[in-house]
């Protein structure tokens, strides 16, 4: 059988979950002659309409608990509804990491979406922070809705802390009159003009994120850090991974953030070893990112001594 395709859309209770795929549903980019299977996990003031979901050949089915979302009831819903795809409404208080499928559903397009106005209060609490995390870490796209009358530095700060979360996904903040526009990106703590960025400990994570979200603002800059050194087993003699270890939203999830650095002393370094890196920065496709990325060409990597603590946003 051809594979289903998933598309969930994460978030709090009223973030605006079911508004936003009411409004989706009925825009003719994403109409379809199929039967859609709606699951919704998470019921809030805002509902669907018989009409909608007649008008656009979508069965709802409701799910109160994660422990009755079994891969027996998926394929139980897809052998009643016979759909062309599946959506997804999830409850921002189950863990994401829990959800499985069957193997006939495929995830399409994870989307998470959060009311800007209540932002704070979600990154501020560790218990959520961390379930944002989990939401975030596969999303493609990011919807910070109600963003009205919140100032800039503001949203720039947000930015940054969900990119560190969602390195991958699209952040767009959006008023009551659509999409509002402006610079949301990070206050950096350094010039971007300077000759040469020296980055000091404590700025490696902006570093990192910033130079990820915008690589073109960094293509052929001189650089100067100190990380850790990863070398993977088939590597080749002359790459390396310079980075260090992060905790983007809780202890337990902590990551490395490196970036491909090509050296011909490479393989005189081993896994662990704290470097000192100068070099300059080229965007390009590259293996290690399976994708065009920020690679260090390094003049010098230099021994030195350990960073303590982990890299905080």
């Amino acid at each position: 059988m051809e594979q289903l395709p998933v598309f969930v859309i994460n978030g709090f209770l009223e973030a605006g979950k079911t508004q936003f795929m009411k409004f989706t549903m009925q825009q003719e980019y994403f109409r379809t002659d199929g039967n859609t299977l709606l699951i919704v996990c998470e019921e809030g003031e805002e509902e669907y309409d018989e009409e909608l979901l007649e008008s656009t050949h979508t069965t709802a089915k409701y799910i109160d608990d994660i422990n009755d979302l079994t891969l027996q009831k998926m394929e139980e819903l897809t052998k009643e509804v016979n759909p062309e795809r599946i959506l997804i409404e999830w409850n921002g208080l189950w863990e994401q990491d829990k959800l499985e499928i069957p193997d006939i559903w495929f995830i399409n397009q994870m989307i998470t979406i959060f009311d800007t106005s209540t932002l704070d209060l979600y990154i501020k609490n560790k218990d959520l922070k961390a379930y944002m995390g989990k939401m975030l870490r596969n999303s493609e796209l990011v919807i910070c809705n109600r963003a009205d009358d919140i100032d800039e530095d503001t949203l720039s700060a947000y930015h940054l802390q969900i990119k560190a979360m969602a390195p991958n996904a699209e952040i767009i903040f959006e008023g009551e009159e659509g999409e509002i526009t402006g610079d949301f990106s990070i206050n950096l703590p350094y010039d971007l003009d300077d000759a040469k960025l020296v980055i000091k400990p404590e700025d490696y994570g902006v570093f990192y994120v910033d130079t990820m979200d915008r690589p073109e603002k960094y293509d052929g800059k001189e650089v100067e850090f100190t990380a850790q050194v990863v070398r993977p087993n088939g590597i080749g003699d002359d790459i390396l991974i310079t980075g260090r270890r992060a905790m983007t939203c809780c202890e337990a999830d902590i990551q490395f953030l490196g970036f491909v650095c090509k050296y011909k002393g490479a393989k005189n370094f081993k896994n662990k070893d704290w470097v000192k890196v100068k070099g300059k920065i080229k965007f390009e496709m590259n293996k290690q990112y399976r994708a065009k990325g920020p690679v260090i060409y390094a003049d010098e990597v230099l021994l030195t001594g350990p960073i303590d603590g982990l890299v905080q946003f």
